[in-house]
Parts: structure tokens; C-alpha cells; sequence
């Protein structure tokens, strides 16, 4: 399936087409929760879920920091969302 362009808001995304976006930044869904979804990466790992008004992500860090969420609304656009998110906590 092809992706909208990148400056399109996510609302304007099917869901099969955010969920191959999220495959392809290397997400792998939950079995149990199927709108979450885990991201891992060397210096964090998180969790993405996509909530009914908002994209809400927890960010688990590898160190001793506290988590911390975050969340955006689903009216940015996908190359903003990915920029914030996948940037890390």
C-alpha cells in the first residue's frame, strides 16, 4: 500500500497504510493490544498506541530515567509525527 505524502496529517491515512508506516520504522504490534505497537532502538525503547483522539507514545529508557509520555494529535502530519517520535524521549 502507498503512503499519502509525508506532510499529509496522519487522520488522512487509512489505518492499513499507518500500520505498514509503522512496520517499516521497524515497529512490531502488539499480539495482545493491537493499536499498540513496540519500538526499540539502541539507547530506548517505547510504545506507540493509537488512541481514538491522539497517537500517545511511552518511552522507556535504557538508564535509570523515569518514563515518559507524550502524545500528538492525530491533525500532524506524518513527517512531523515521525520526527517526534522517533527521535526519542
Amino acid at each position: 500500500m502507498s503512503l499519502p505524502s509525508s506532510d499529509t496529517p496522519l487522520y488522512n491515512h487509512p489505518l492499513p497504510a499507518i500500520e505498514a508506516w509503522l512496520t517499516e520504522l521497524g515497529c512490531q504490534q502488539d499480539r495482545h493490544n493491537l493499536h499498540c505497537w513496540k519500538i526499540q532502538y539502541p539507547a530506548w525503547q517505547g510504545e506507540l498506541c493509537l488512541e481514538v483522539e491522539e497517537l500517545i507514545v511511552h518511552y522507556f529508557s535504557q538508564a535509570a530515567q523515569p518514563e515518559v509520555t507524550r502524545s500528538f494529535k492525530y491533525s500532524l502530519s506524518r513527517q512531523d509525527i515521525e520526527s517526534a517520535v522517533f527521535t526519542g524521549p
